[in-house]
C-alpha cells in the first residue's frame, strides 16, 4: 500500500514538472512576466490579509 502512495505522489510531481516545462516553452517572455506579476500581487495581498488578521487576533487576545 505504501508503494502505491509513493507511485501516485511521483506521478503527480512528474505531471506538475511537465506542466511547468510546457508552460515555459509555450509562452513568450512578456506573458510569463505578466503572469508572474499577477501571482506576486496575489501573494502580497494574502500576506497583508494574514498579517492584519494576526494583528487583530493579538489585540483581541491581549487587550480583552
Amino acid at each position: 500500500m505504501a508503494k502505491l502512495g509513493n507511485t501516485i505522489a511521483t506521478l503527480f510531481v512528474g505531471a506538475a514538472i511537465g506542466v511547468a516545462v510546457g508552460y515555459i516553452l509555450a509562452t513568450d517572455k512578456e506573458t510569463r512576466e505578466e503572469d508572474l506579476e499577477k501571482v506576486k500581487k496575489g501573494l502580497n495581498n494574502l500576506k497583508d490579509k494574514f498579517a492584519k488578521k494576526t494583528t487583530d487576533l493579538e489585540e483581541e487576545i491581549y487587550h480583552t
